[in-house]
């Protein structure tokens, strides 16, 4: 099997040991959970955001699947891993938060997801380009891969699915937020008692 289809199959999951590691090492502070919670809030508004244009189609496994259309509108007329871009902002503000083992855990946090979505990147992008063709190389020149531009792509006005079917289709992520946040939060709590 392809290391890139491997760690696209098991994306959802790869960030458990990082998650755990966290907490087992987690120092938290004030100062630390509300700086970490910004970049936190920032990623997961960012994945609804995304989730909404682009809908259930962010959740396949097997293969990178490619829909009827390339969705250039929304936060992908920004960047074209909004989900990614997302994941890492929230993966940062928990381990902000968190304040395990600092400065390291950020350079393996930015290493691991580094190599981690350069494979799975590389992967959707050759079965997109396989897909769609010249109309993908064109948005691939255009929009940029994990730094959003300034001024989006097109001027689509296209409003997304309702926020409330969006947020049924993220609810995992969601859930897992608040449950890692909340421990780090107890941990702290449990600190601060002693």
């Amino acid at each position: 099997m392809d290391l890139r289809t491997l760690f696209f199959n098991y994306r959802s999951y790869t960030p458990i040991p990082l998650l755990l590691a966290i907490l087992i090492w987690a120092d938290p502070s004030p100062a630390s959970l509300a700086g970490g919670l910004t970049p936190a809030l920032l990623g997961e508004s960012l994945r609804v955001w995304a989730v909404r244009h682009a809908g259930g189609a962010t959740r396949t496994t097997g293969k990178p699947g490619a829909g009827a259309e390339l969705i250039t509108h929304g936060p992908f007329a920004y960047v074209r891993n909004p989900l990614y871009l997302g994941n890492f902002l929230l993966s940062l503000g928990l381990c902000l938060m968190a304040w395990a083992w600092m400065p390291w855990m950020l350079f393996l946090f930015t290493a691991l997801f580094g190599v981690q979505y350069s494979l799975i990147v590389s992967l959707e992008e050759e079965r997109l380009r396989q897909h769609f063709g010249q109309i993908y190389e064109k948005y691939l020149q255009a929009v940029p891969r994990f730094i959003p531009r300034l001024r989006p792509y097109n001027a689509q006005r296209v409003s997304g699915m309702p926020l409330g079917r969006a947020l049924k289709i993220e609810k995992n992520t969601l859930l897992s937020f608040f449950l890692v946040t909340t421990a780090i939060f107890l941990r702290w709590k449990l600190g601060a008692a002693n």
